[in-house]
């Protein structure tokens, strides 16, 4: 929110921080801030574990198990088939 009321931002969700340091002793903490002009730019351009951290987008849940089913499944999948299976594994995981 600082940030934004520094560069005159009117949306926060489009301030994107990463890479945050304290020096030893505390006072002082450096990082890297990235700032877009709109939020078609965030979403294009921004990682998906950051966009889910700054609400602009949700996190799918599916259990542990699930994804290591899914994991092992695609090993055993060899070539241009191994694009399908991850579909399939992705289709079984949301239904």
């Amino acid at each position: 929110e600082n940030l934004a009321m520094m560069h005159s931002v009117t949306d926060t969700t489009l301030v994107f921080l990463q890479g945050m340091q304290t020096q030893f002793g505390g006072g002082k903490t450096t990082g890297f801030c990235c700032i877009y002009d709109n939020l078609d730019a965030a979403k294009k351009f921004e990682m998906k574990y950051k966009l889910i951290r700054n609400g602009l987008a949700e996190k799918t849940e599916s259990s542990r198990k699930q994804i290591k089913e899914s994991k092992n499944r695609k090993k055993k999948v060899r070539g241009t088939g191994r694009r399908m299976a991850a579909h399939k594994a992705k289709k079984a995981a949301k239904g």
